[in-house]
């Protein structure tokens, strides 16, 4: 299998706090992979030295073939980046925005195809403003297919979403992963989790406590659903 992403031994401290202990992981193309645990436990910090945003203080990283500090330019017109929040300008068009992110490419998808195949292609002419959560949600995650990446990282994707909705997302994503697409997904919903990933890392307090797939997970704790194994592994809650 093709790997898209290597970590090895990934560190990242703040003062005394290490953020990222050791984190290893690799994705192969074609797979979804869960980054998973408690606000807190270094997801973001892991996310952040993948895409090259954050230096980590050891350790090293690949991200389609090449370090993502030295060559930035390169990689971003081959990834997707979806974040939780992100803020615009108030008075500006779901097509104002599509148009504005497609320009950044030298290659673009077809915008209008995928604001349908998530469920708004019907608000090009709203303000992003205006939308609702759930639309928002989606919209953001379109901007992030805009250039038709190899790699998409995916942060909390269906929050705000209802029961329906939720699911023609995943359904798009498996879609999109059954093209090559690979995706970094990072989410709280374990039926989500569940639903769309190959493999799994669970981190607590910078360090992997899990590493493999769901049923691995489960099989190798004392629980019988994915969503108890997950809580005894992050120590949420007692089982």
């Amino acid at each position: 299998m093709e790997e898209v992403i290597k970590v090895r031994q990934l560190t990242k401290s703040y003062g005394k706090k290490r953020a990222a202990d050791g984190v290893s992981l690799t994705v192969g193309r074609g797979q979804v992979f869960g980054l998973l645990g408690a606000n807190g436990a270094g997801k973001s910090t892991t996310v952040e030295c993948i895409l090259g945003t954050k230096t980590p203080d050891s350790g090293t990283v690949e991200l389609l073939g090449l370090q993502p500090q030295r060559n930035r330019k390169k990689l971003f017109e081959r990834v997707g980046v979806q974040f939780q929040e992100t803020g615009y300008q108030e008075k500006i068009t779901v097509r104002e925005l599509c148009e504005a992110t497609a320009s950044l490419y030298k290659t673009a998808g077809n915008y209008s195809e995928l604001l349908k195949r998530f469920g708004i292609g019907d608000k090009t002419k709203s303000f992003v403003s205006s939308l609702s959560g759930g639309e928002r949600q989606r919209l953001f995650i379109a901007l992030s297919l805009i250039p038709d990446p190899e790699v998409v990282f995916l942060d909390e994707l269906t929050t705000g979403l209802d029961a329906k909705a939720r699911r023609d997302v995943w359904k798009c994503l498996a879609g999109l992963r059954e093209k090559g697409l690979s995706i970094l997904l990072t989410s709280h919903f374990m039926d989500e989790v569940e639903t769309l990933c190959d493999e799994i890392c669970i981190l607590k307090h910078g360090k992997t406590v899990f590493y493999g797939t769901i049923q691995e997970a489960v099989g190798k704790s004392p629980c019988e659903s994915f969503e108890d194994a997950y809580l005894w592994y992050t120590q949420e809650e007692s089982v």
